[in-house]
């Protein structure tokens, strides 16, 4: 008998269908250990000794590996190909030897790049020994990422209050998006105007543009004002031009390589929406099989661009059949990467069988689409080239003071484009950029062109973007910072942290996030070089090839590290040396020229960041104080000092009394006098700004909570407010939320009663009769569908009698199978509420022992 170990239970039904009933194939369900999160688990000292603790959910698991273990002739070791997977494998063995479940066992690893029948075959038929440089490698990793974690954490929370915590890679992806912030507020627009003529030389019209004005050549910028561009208007206006020249030049376009980790998170980003987690999850899914399809694509981490003969072959047949042989290139694409660091041990992603069309399948929405782009990329890579007609008419005035030119391009031959062209990132227009969809009509050389019609337009350049998901990624791969494997967790970890939020699927950076890059870059700013970062990953690189030891890079690590922090955290002074570094940011100079420091209140303090470990935060405060009590959050921004000031409103009609802008240390808030001892007051609501508030607006908050009216059903009151979270309605204890703080001012009875009744009937209604959220397949061992749910407090998995909730900041659309069987493993596993109960019963009992405990010591002191 042979026990397979594979990660998921997904790839062990797939593999087990292949082996047949020789082989018992077990999964670990990921990683089996981890170091545990507290201090001591990697032992500098002790020659970075690490202290691994298995993971509770694995305990069982690995309890029933070991079992059939020693069962079997033979072990064989079948995780991922890459480094993560050989470290499962490493787990997986170092706890088998400890359970003692080996003995003299024969202890083998495979790979393959695809599940098919064919490539695990071919894999089980070439066992190897477990690939040790790539196993230390990971523990260098780990225990860089562990150092760094737990030294630059605790000096982030000692000095700079509300922090979370600072990551070896993470911190320079932070330091990225801040940056790209920066260089936004940098940006200062200026002003440009573009001048185009509509024109007809014995032929339809078409649009050329101005290229020359007064015998000088003229670009994109050139023009600068109204004037400029009236006065070239008026030189077209009056002149008479011919068509000096038409060139036309034929272009080839190549296709894009397959997709690599990175690549493939871009495109999904930029055609699908998807996050880059949301993206690996469907991979993996598709890596390991749906239903009885097999695997539908290659494995999903990998730089590596090649594709097998195999492959090539395969998609050279399905061009024929489909597209004719003028779309088959005479040779087929062989490609390299381009990507700093780029380990090419993997093929591309490509599906495991190309003649397995999208329209073949039926897969789940997520699956289905991104299966398409990735079968529709790899058979493009193998297509001929379009071919491009680009023309070029230069137009000008009789005495040549005056030039236009039109350009177009035709589709000569669409080649790869028939099936797919890669999505373009934002970036700035140059004078080059060309309309790929003109095309001019027929003009012959020497023509009269005859002006019809002139356009001027006012612009204005913009900043450069900010960082989506695929220019992060994208950015990341660059620089040479991270793995395919990482950046998703990168991403979603800059999001958790609260140090970014994404508005229009764009990364901002929070006040935290800018404050904490702040620290970084001036008392550990080697730690967020670019440049740093991308050479450790190359020296951990080193040690995967077997080129460098790895206790030697966390040596040389260590040794500049510690030194580092040890001074940090001896340093007084960290916030005054912040609040010199980012001021430019705190306090942008005013329009009058006036101090931007000056505190606003009581005019002779200045203004400086200030922190409170108590109440575990930082704020901008006045240097009066406790004279001047003046604050306001930190990174308020432009124009913050006159959103700032507390003001007077006006008067309230009703009562005759003052109503107060006032700044708090917790945000802006209206006030005005209520009872003697206890004014009437309210925060201002999410995306109001305290610089634009007007007496009517504060009000209508000072209003609220006010009554809708009653019901209908009891004659009790509706009541509409504003709380914690948000607008609302209320009726006898039940709250449902408003979507918009503007409708909450004037809701009718009739839309308040139906909200209220929607909640009720999802609150009736939970349970089984709700409609799952999504279906994510049947329970390997139970056989109980597993489903997402809608629940009171959140999204949760459910299967059977179990219920599990989402951890934090997932999706419910981005949950997996695999993700949620070890949510539901752990609750199955915990204690049942009704023993918890049972159990504080219980405590009493014992209390009531300890009195005649501490009563016998007593008689015998006195005896």
């Amino acid at each position: 008998m042979n026990l397979v170990v594979v990660e998921s239970p997904a790839k062990a039904k797939t593999i087990n269908k292949y082996l047949g009933p020789d082989f018992t194939v077990l999964a670990s369900y990921g990683h089996v250990r981890d170091l545990p999160s507290k201090d001591g688990s990697v032992a500098p000292d002790d020659d970075f000794a690490m202290s691994w603790e298995v993971d509770a959910k694995a305990s069982k698991r690995l309890s029933e590996i070991a079992e059939a273990a020693k069962k079997s002739d033979r072990v064989i070791l079948a995780t991922d190909p890459d480094r993560e997977g050989e470290a499962i494998s490493w787990h997986v063995l170092e706890v088998l030897q400890k359970k003692k479940a080996l003995k003299d066992k024969q202890v083998q690893r495979v790979t393959f790049n695809a599940i098919t029948k064919g490539a695990v075959l071919e894999a089980m038929a070439a066992p190897r020994e477990l690939d040790m440089e790539l196993v230390e490698a990971y523990l260098a990793r780990r225990a860089l990422d562990y150092l760094v974690g737990f030294t630059l954490s605790p000096v982030l929370w000692r000095k700079l209050p509300g922090a979370r915590s600072a990551g070896r890679v993470q911190s320079v992806a932070l330091r990225i998006v801040v940056d790209r912030e920066l260089e936004i507020e940098r940006f200062r627009p200026q002003e440009y105007w573009s001048v185009e003529a509509d024109l007809a030389a014995d032929s339809p019209p078409f649009t050329a543009r101005l290229v020359k004005h007064a015998g000088k050549r003229v670009q994109r910028l050139d023009i600068v004002s109204e004037a400029m561009a009236s006065a070239a208007r008026e030189a077209i206006n009056g002149g008479a031009f011919t068509i000096r020249s038409i060139e036309k030049k034929p272009v080839k376009r190549s296709p894009a390589p397959p997709f690599t980790t990175s690549t493939l998170q871009q495109e999904a980003s930029r055609k699908l929406g998807f996050t880059a987690q949301r993206t690996m999850q469907a991979a993996q899914k598709l890596y390991e099989g749906v239903d009885d399809q097999g695997g539908l694509i290659t494995y999903m981490r990998t730089d590596g661009v090649s594709v097998s003969p195999e492959g090539i072959a395969q998609a050279r047949d399905v061009i024929a059949e489909r597209f004719g042989p003028a779309y088959v290139p005479a040779e087929p694409r062989y490609y390299k990467t381009k990507a700093k660091n780029a380990q090419e041990a993997h093929e591309a992603i490509r599906p495991t069988n190309i003649g397995r069309t999208p329209d073949s399948l039926r897969l789940e929405p997520d699956l289905q689409r991104l299966y398409e782009l990735i079968w529709k990329r790899m058979v493009a890579s193998q297509m001929e080239s379009a071919r491009l007609d680009r023309t070029t008419v230069e137009i000008d005035s009789a005495d040549g003071q005056t030039g236009l030119r039109a350009t177009g391009q035709v589709v000569a031959f669409d080649g790869f484009i028939a099936v797919y062209e890669e999505g373009r990132d934002d970036r700035p227009k140059s004078d080059d950029d060309e309309d790929d969809a003109t095309r001019l009509p027929a003009l012959k050389e020497g023509a009269a062109a005859k002006v019809e019609a002139i356009r001027t337009e006012q612009h204005f350049t913009e900043p450069p973007p900010r960082f989506s998901e695929a220019t992060l990624v994208k950015k990341l791969e660059e620089l040479g910072i991270g793995r395919p494997s990482t950046y998703a967790s990168i991403l979603t970890t800059l999001r958790d942290r609260g140090y970014v939020r994404m508005d229009k699927n764009r990364f901002i950076p929070e006040d935290t996030g800018r404050l904490v890059t702040a620290f970084l870059e001036q008392f550990f700013g080697k730690w967020v070089e670019y440049d740093f970062t991308a050479d450790l990953e190359t020296r951990l690189d080193e040690v995967s090839a077997g080129d460098l030891d790895w206790k030697v890079l966390l040596r040389d690590f260590w040794g500049q590290l510690k030194p580092a922090t040890d001074q940090v955290t001896a340093l007084q002074g960290v916030i005054d040396k912040l609040d010199e570094a980012i001021g430019p940011f705190l306090f942008p100079p005013k329009a009058d020229g006036s101090d931007a420091r000056a505190c606003p209140v009581c005019g002779t303090g200045r203004l400086h960041l200030k922190a409170s470990f108590k109440m575990k935060s930082t704020f901008i405060g006045c240097s009066n104080y406790p004279e001047c009590k003046y604050t306001r959050g930190f990174g308020a921004g432009a124009g913050a000092e006159e959103a700032a000031s507390d003001r007077e409103l006006g008067v309230d009609p009703a009562t005759g009394q003052p109503v107060l802008l006032k700044i708090g240390r917790f945000g802006p808030y209206v006030e005005t006098a209520g009872d003697a001892d206890k004014p009437k007051r309210s925060s201002l609501p999410k995306g109001w700004s305290a610089a634009s508030l007007e007496l009517e607006q504060a009000l209508r908050l000072l209003r609220l909570p006010r009554e809708v009216g009653l019901h209908p059903e009891d004659g009790k009151p509706i009541t509409a407010g504003l709380g914690r979270y948000g607008p609302f309605v209320q009726h006898a204890g039940t709250y449902a939320n408003v979507s918009d703080i503007d409708e909450v001012f004037d809701i009718g009875l009739n839309r308040a009663v139906a909200l209220l009744a929607e909640k009720r009937a999802g609150r009736a209604g939970r349970g089984s009769a709700v409609a799952p959220l999504k279906e994510l397949g049947a329970h390997p061992e139970t056989g109980d569908p597993v489903q997402v749910m809608a629940g009171r407090f959140g999204p949760y998995v459910k299967s059977g009698k179990v219920n599990a909730t989402l951890p934090k900041g997932t999706a419910p659309e981005d949950m997996t199978l695999e993700a949620a069987l070890p949510l539901l493993a752990a609750k199955a596993g915990a204690p049942a509420k009704g023993k918890k109960t049972s159990a504080k019963k219980a405590a009493p009992k014992a209390a009531a022992k300890k009195p005649a405990a501490k009563k016998a010591p007593a008689k015998k002191a006195k005896a």
